[in-house]
Formats: structure tokens, sequence, C-alpha cells
């Protein structure tokens, strides 16, 4: 399609205005995908830096002197290691996260109150609280946190001044006007918060293909995007048309080879349908991730870390709570202190979970296969083992299951293995809660969705819950999670 006529003339695209530099440095920071993730990197190393600089800052503040002690650097390297992941764990180091300074300061905050409890932790058992300044501490925290929140205001300021003179935007030329093309436009339209902006559409057909789609008109052909590339700033041209027409995409190809910009093949039809979850090769040909586990990699073995200090902590303090209420078991009549039941765990494997006795002898013999819930007022249940049930405590047990590594301190609510099987057929999603360990306590229950499910549909709505917290999980996520427990999760009216 050549221009011959005036609705057929390529769409004039408004030069960007930029900052009062040279143009060829503005072109090499205008924010691409590659530029926001050297940004990101950028602002970590910066939020390094701070923690070392006010660090070093407070002693000479304190002291007089440049010179560190061997424990002072050691600390200082800690705070530096602690921060780095605190906040890469809240997500702070996502470009898209960057531009809400609402939810950067409240979970910079967060990040920063964590470095500080960690440290404080760390020597108080280590037995070094001795050997540093408090004035030297509270300087430090204190001049970290300010600097920490100025830079990400500073880098704010800078976005919107990016934003302003359009250097922010990622522009990007479509090639095919058909069905895989009109797709891929309304996509980038529902995102347009990601800064990226159409500037041209395009199409090798010079037949059977509409003035516009979705809005945009067509711009002409292949060879006429030849010349817009050299006559614009374009960032990625995105190849939308079917893998079967191989020979049609190899004839562009060849004809694209010749220009300065990354050129995508977009993904076919299917993918606008299925979950994205990055990229991966094997053997060297690219592969669509579209399921993974939600812990995996250093997220996995933080998980393990928090589940088994802080569930050996949490024994070391509560052993006389546990011993008095097997006492208190004993003293209620004869049978096991524990009742041990089969649960469906991680991965949809069964384990053993361990709960204090709360029901008669006679009531916990039940067969896995008849296995009723609790209801109020339940005759089964004894009268000490009312309290507990109400008070939660007959869980507490189930911290050997974590120490086993059967279990997670936070997650979904393992259910009887009767109870599994049933709503995993009525229950949308019902057995994605395998993914992870299943938990003491977690996002449903402290959010009131525990005890009995007599319905479908009170189980659908913890599912979501559950769901929910597989999804968005950090460790800042647990933090809360257990710190709500300790006011709403062990007393509850569906606590029976």
């Amino acid at each position: 399609m050549l221009f011959s006529h005036k609705e057929q003339m390529p769409r004039p695209v408004t030069p960007v205005p930029t900052f009062q530099l040279d143009p060829m440095f503005i072109r090499k920071f205008s924010l691409g995908i590659d530029d926001q993730r050297a940004m990101t990197r950028l602002l970590r190393i910066a939020d390094i830096l701070i923690v070392v600089a006010t660090g070093t800052g407070a002693y000479w503040a304190r002291h007089g002197a440049w010179s560190l002690p061997d424990e002072y650097i050691v600390a200082i390297g800690i705070g530096a290691l602690l921060a780095a992941n605190y906040i890469h764990i809240a997500r702070l180091y996502e470009f898209s996260e960057l531009q809400r300074f609402a939810l950067q300061f409240g979970s910079l905050t967060a990040s920063w109150l964590a470095v500080i409890v960690t440290m404080l932790l760390i020597a108080y058992f280590g037995k070094v609280t001795q050997s540093y300044s408090r004035v030297w501490g509270v300087t430090w925290f204190a001049t970290a946190y300010l600097l920490l929140v100025l830079a990400r205001g500073a880098f704010l300021l800078l976005l919107d001044r990016w934003r302003e003179s359009g250097d922010l935007t990622y522009n990007v030329v479509v090639v095919g006007a058909g069905e895989p093309g009109q797709k891929l436009l309304q996509h980038l339209k529902r995102h347009q918060r990601s800064a990226v902006r159409v500037v041209g559409l395009f199409d090798d057909r010079k037949t059977r293909i509409p003035e516009t789609v979705e809005g945009y008109p067509l711009d002409g052909t292949v060879d006429d995007l030849l010349l817009f590339v050299r006559e614009n700033r374009i960032d990625q041209i995105a190849i939308a048309i079917p893998w079967s027409a191989q020979e049609r995409i190899n004839t562009i190809l060849q004809k694209l080879s010749t220009v300065a910009v990354d050129v995508k093949l977009c993904p076919d039809e299917a993918a606008f349908e299925i979950p994205n979850m990055g990229y991966d090769t094997v053997a060297g040909i690219p592969m669509l991730t579209v399921l993974k586990p939600p812990l995996t990699g250093w997220s996995r073995i933080l998980k393990g870390f928090e589940d088994r200090i802080l569930g050996a902590l949490i024994l070391l303090v509560i052993w006389p709570v546990l011993l008095v209420i097997a006492l208190g078991i004993r003293m209620t009549g004869p049978g096991p202190i524990l009742f041990r039941q089969l649960r469906y765990g991680f991965n949809n494997n069964e384990f053993t979970v361990f709960k204090f006795r709360t029901m008669r002898t006679e009531a916990s013999a039940e067969s896995s296969d008849q296995v009723i819930q609790a209801s109020r007022d339940d005759p089964r249940v004894t009268s000490f083992g009312r309290f507990l049930r109400r008070t939660s405590l007959d869980e507490l047990p189930q911290l050997f299951n974590v120490m086993r590594g059967e279990m997670s301190l936070v997650g979904p609510r393992p259910h009887a293995v009767a109870h599994n099987v049933e709503y995993a057929e009525i229950v949308d999603r019902y057995l994605v809660r395998h993914k992870v360990k299943p938990g003491i306590t977690g996002w449903a229950q402290v959010n009131g969705f525990r005890g009995e499910t007599s319905t479908p549909s009170m189980m659908r709505q913890r599912v979501q819950y559950d769901l929910q917290y597989i999804e968005n999980w950090s460790l800042l996520f647990d933090l809360k999670i257990l710190t709500l427990t300790l006011f709403t999760g062990f007393v509850h009216e569906n606590a029976y």
C-alpha cells in the first residue's frame, strides 16, 4: 500500500520534547523495557550505598573518626544486605510499583522496620549489644530511613519529568492488521499504564485489510515502515501474524533485518488466553511459562527459614502452656493427649497432623471416610476441649508438624482427606491450595473464614482467600498474618 491519497498517508508523530541536553544522550536513556530494568538496578545500588554511607557517617558523627572497628563494619554490611533483600521481597524494585509513592512509602517503612528488628534480634541473641553505641544505632537507623524515602521521592520526580517529556513512553509499531494484531492492540489499550504507546500500524498486504483497526489507522506496508523507522523514535516492532504463515513472516523479517530497532514476534493467539509467567529456553528453544510453583528459589528458602526459626522460638516460649494443656486433657478422662489425622499437604501428599484431643475417645476414633466437622454445641466435644477449640489452643501441636517440614506457620489450612476429596469436585481451583505447604494460620482465618464450612459457598470464600495468599506471598505478608492472628485468629465466633 503506497501513499496514493490523503487517508493512506502515515500518521504524523509529534516530536517528543526533551531536556536541554544532547539529543543522543536523551535517546540513549529513553526508558524502554531494558532501561527500566537498569533504573531499578541503579535504585537497588543506591539503597545499599545509602545504608552503608549513613552507617559510616553516623559513626563519624558519634566518634569523630572515619576508621570503623571490625564489628561496626560487620553490622553495616549485615544492615545493607538485609535492606536489599527485604526491600526486594516487598517488591519495591518493580518499575510499575515505583510510580506509586504512597505504596512505596508504606512498604519501605515496613521493610526498614524489619531490618531494624532483625538486627536487634541478631545483636541480642549474639550477645553483642554492648559492643555498639546506642547513639550510633539510632542515628544510623533514622538517617538511613530518611534518605531512603528522599531517594524514592527524587526518583518519582525524575519519572514525572520523563513522563512529561515523553521519554518514559515505550513506542511500539505493530505489523499485522489481522486477528492477532487486533488482539495485541486490544491488550495494549487495556494496559496503557505500562507506558507503552502504539505509534504505527502496518501490514504487508495491500488488499482485504481495513483502513483502521481498534481505532488505529493503517499507515502503510512493511516497505513504508522502513522509512517510518528512520524518521521516528521507535523502541520495538511487534510482528502480530499467525505463526502458521511462516513464509510471510520470513519475508517480513528479511525486510526488517536492516533496521536498528528491536523486532519481536508476538505469540500466537493462544498466548492471549493463557497466563504468562515469563520465558525460558530448553536446549536453545524459547518456551513460554504458563504455570509454575508460587514459591521457588530464594522465596522457598526464605519461607523455610521463617518456619524453622520462628517455630523453634515459639516452642521455646510456650512449652509450659503445652504441658498445662496436656495435664488438663489427661484429667478430663482416658485417651491419648494428641489427636492424629491424615491430611493432604504440599503437592497433595498425605501427612499426619497433630492436634490436642478435644473430643471423647470414641468420637476421635472415626475413620477417615466418616469425618464429620465439629458443629456448635457438638456433644462429642469435652468441656475442656470446648475451651481449647474456642481459643484455638488445640492447634498448637502443629508446631511439631512445622518443625518436621510438613506444614508452615502460615498457609492454607489442611482439611481432612474425606473433605478434600469432596470439595475438590465442587469448588473450582480447590486443589491449587496444595501448591504450598498448609499452615497453622492463614489469610482466610484472620479474615474470619474458619471453623465449620457447612455449605460449598463458605468453602469457596475460604479458598478465594487462600488463593489470594498464594498468588501474593511475601515475607511481610506472612508477618502481617501472624500479627493479626495474635489479635483476631485465636478467639473467634466460628471457633467451636
